[in-house]
């Protein structure tokens, strides 16, 4: 886990690895949750767009599965983003068994419990692994992992900016972008012998 001061408030940012992901991930079981926390952290969803989102916004199109964001949170703007297939598949089977209708938003809940579910994930982990960053991670440190994960695997910049819905490039680099994922930085360090 990666973790950085704020400029101007008290915690820490913090970027996940794979492994960590993988770790949050494994912490619900509930389908509803684990749909939440996989928009946030697989799609770069912000907490208030995983509330907006419903199987119907799940599309194939000439780039692969993506997910259409009608309202974007923050800036109202619509865009597109990847959707992994595995997570495509589920909300499609919620879609295809539950009986409201196929907009109907998949999570319903509220920001408020989005976090307290962050929460009691985090903290659980925290006591299974006795890693102190786990206090800091919250639901926007899942866009952040997001973020820099598809940096670090070299996509162009400027598409993560398209599909996480940054309008320019230095907001990114100035907020998002962390430092490099663990497995970006392991791949590095193998290239040199004394490492």
């Amino acid at each position: 886990m990666n973790l950085e001061n704020y400029d101007d408030q008290d915690g820490m940012k913090a970027w996940l690895s794979e492994q960590e992901v993988q770790q949050l991930l494994d912490q619900f079981d509930d389908t509803e949750k684990r749909i939440a926390v996989s928009l946030a952290v697989r799609c770069g969803l912000r907490s208030a767009e995983v509330l907006d989102i419903a199987p119907e916004h799940v599309v194939d199109t000439d780039a692969g599965t993506m997910l259409r964001v009608w309202q974007s949170a923050k800036t109202g703007e619509y865009r597109e983003t990847p959707i992994p297939p595995n997570l495509a598949t589920t909300i499609r089977t919620v879609g295809d068994v539950r009986e409201e209708p196929t907009d109907a938003p998949l999570v319903d809940s509220t920001t408020r419990t989005l976090r307290r579910w962050m929460d009691r994930a985090t903290s659980d982990l925290l006591e299974e692994t006795g890693d102190d960053g786990w206090q800091f991670v919250g639901m926007h440190d899942l866009r952040r992992t997001w973020a820099t994960s598809l940096r670090s695997a070299d996509v162009d910049a400027m598409v993560v900016c398209d599909w996480g819905g940054w309008d320019d490039l230095q907001t990114f680099l100035d907020h998002y972008r962390g430092t490099h994922t663990p497995e970006a930085q392991l791949r590095e360090r193998e290239k040199v012998d004394w490492l």
